[in-house]
């Protein structure tokens, strides 16, 4: 597994800064975006675990702060809930155009309602899963501490022992969110997973997603792990139930129902991974993938068809030259025969 530091324009046009971890070993499936809990950011033990955990099981996860948080530009103070929203629609575009389309969102706590509202915006997601999640985005009123007014007309409020300054609209946003659950215009799977002894969202905020959602859904108890997943078994836990529903529903890229298991010698198959240039191709038992530069419309997930020619010619080469050095008694150095490659490609 490999991480990433990336940066893109969020819904306020400040630069977000996110995490991405990919596949290192495990073959690329999909691919999906992490919204973190509110006011936490990318680098909490929930997102950092979950999506490392995703990434090792081939779903390459993108965790980003929200405009004002961590690393991010912009005032959290005046964004709102829409604006958390927008920043995951921005990480969905920002994904589509350099590496492919996530099909997979991921939310904690109120993450994940802004999750399904994000869900609702974009044609591509497949499924959406939440992780301790409130049913409507005003249940984090419950949680303000006392308030104090700023001479700015902007409000000091305590929420989890951290002091945030926040605009007077922020609020009547989450007001106005009291009777919307998200959820109602959700198209794609979802997978709700809560414990029963969270101190935070209550289980009955489970259970309004779960009712109000379409099916096919999905309810998953984290028995008893704490709002933040802490320990680390429960997000590891988490993760690998999250890959392991998500497969019935993402265009899980390693596999190819239609791919033929009895390829005959010098039999190859070639299928489609999307309506552009991602291909999956087969000799026998052995997978490969291919792909066009991103600079003419691809995603560099593969050798382009010119590189995939010059391999095999210089693999057909190589091979050669090593059986004719064999065959003559020639003592071949690695450092000649590398050099003898490197010509004939």
């Amino acid at each position: 597994m490999s991480s990433e530091k990336v940066g893109f324009a969020g819904s306020s046009q400040g630069l977000l800064v996110g995490v991405l971890e990919r596949p290192d070993h495990a073959p690329l499936q999909a691919l999906a975006v992490f919204a973190h809990c509110f006011t936490c950011g990318k680098n909490s033990l929930a997102a950092t675990r979950i999506s490392r955990a995703l990434a090792q099981q081939g779903i390459a996860t993108l965790r980003f702060d929200f405009t004002g948080l961590g690393e991010s530009e912009g005032d959290f103070g005046r964004g709102g809930f829409s604006s958390s929203v927008a920043d995951i629609v921005a990480a969905v575009h920002w994904m589509q155009s350099t590496i492919g389309m996530p099909a997979l969102l991921v939310g904690h706590s109120l993450g994940g309602t802004a999750a399904i509202a994000a869900a609702a915006r974009l044609d591509g997601i497949r499924a959406v899963c939440t992780l301790g999640a409130p049913a409507t985005a005003d249940h984090v009123l419950r949680h303000f501490g006392p308030t104090k007014s700023e001479e700015d007309g902007q409000i000091q409020v305590d929420l989890g022992g951290r002091a945030f300054r926040i605009a007077p609209a922020f609020i009547e946003e989450l007001q106005a969110q009291a009777h919307e659950n998200p959820v109602k215009g959700l198209r794609a799977a979802l997978l709700v997973m809560h414990a029963p002894s969270d101190a935070v969202v209550d289980i009955g905020e489970a259970q309004d997603l779960f009712k109000a959602a379409r099916h096919p859904k999905s309810f998953i108890s984290l028995d008893d792990a704490d709002h933040l997943l802490t320990r680390p078994a429960d997000a590891q836990y988490a993760a690998d139930l999250i890959g392991a529903w998500a497969s019935r529903f993402l265009p899980m890229r390693a596999e190819r129902n239609d791919a033929p298991s009895d390829l005959r010698a010098g039999e190859v198959w070639v299928g489609e991974h999307d309506h552009a240039f991602w291909r999956s191709m087969r000799a026998g038992p052995h997978h490969l993938d291919a792909d066009e530069p991103k600079e003419v419309g691809g995603g560099e997930r593969g050798p382009d068809p010119y590189e995939l020619l010059l391999m095999s010619l210089g693999a057909c080469t190589s091979m050669t030259l090593r059986q004719y050095a064999k065959r003559k008694g020639y003592a071949l150095k690695e450092g000649s025969s590398q050099k003898t490659e490197n010509k004939a490609r």
